[in-house]
């Protein structure tokens, strides 16, 4: 088998059964569910194809939270997950941890990771989301921010006191609304950075974002 993915059709909140997904493609019983930090498991009485899902909330130990609307599932069985326990926060010697959140709505803010802990946030959907990132604090230093839609909308991220603390005029990145894009980011001295690399040649409008 192998890793599929989908998104939720229907917000769900902490203590929920059922799961409404977009696509029921490989889904079956036994099979393993991550949204956000949350792992599942379909449970013994799922129907073939069917878009509503029965699930095991907070395996793994993990905690049943609520999940908004479109937020993106990643589902599988156990031996698809590339370690164990995959969606949960699990340190090893060596290997960076990353958590996962998503964002739906016009309006939100970022809560910050702890110190030493990567944040993943996904976007969800397609209308446009203002995200306001806090300043990291100085114990953050090395932490990897990713920011990824998984939806094509015009989301812009304003980053309290500016990019590299650059101020209002280098503060909001405006994500082209041609596809969905990815941003990196990491934390220095309590400044947020972004991590440049060589351009990239061809066509690139479609992947562009903005600073102003």
């Amino acid at each position: 088998m192998a890793l599929a993915s989908t998104t939720l059709a229907a917000a769900i909140g902490a203590a929920d059964g059922f799961l409404t997904v977009a696509a029921a493609t490989s889904l079956a019983p036994g099979r393993l569910l991550v949204i956000d930090q949350e792992l599942m498991r379909v449970a013994g009485g799922y129907v073939t194809a069917s878009t509503t899902v029965p699930v095991v909330r907070g395996q793994g130990g993990t905690a049943a939270v609520a999940h908004v609307i479109t937020a993106t599932i990643v589902h599988g069985l156990a031996s698809d997950f590339p370690v164990p326990g995959f969606g949960a926060t699990i340190m090893y010697s060596g290997t960076p941890v990353w958590e996962r959140v998503s964002y739906t709505g016009a309006t939100n803010t970022m809560v910050l990771p702890k110190a030493g802990v990567n944040l993943h946030v996904i976007l969800n959907g397609t209308t446009a989301d203002t995200l306001t990132i806090p300043v990291p604090t100085a114990d953050m230093t090395g932490c990897r921010l990713l920011i990824s839609s998984n939806g094509v909308a015009q989301h812009v991220l304003t980053f309290t006191g500016g990019l590299s603390g650059a101020g209002s005029n280098y503060d909001a990145i405006t994500i082209n609304a041609t596809a969905p894009a990815s941003f990196e980011f990491v934390a220095v001295n309590a400044l947020w950075q972004a991590i440049c690399g060589p351009a990239i040649s061809g066509t690139t409008t479609a992947i562009a974002g903005a600073i102003a």
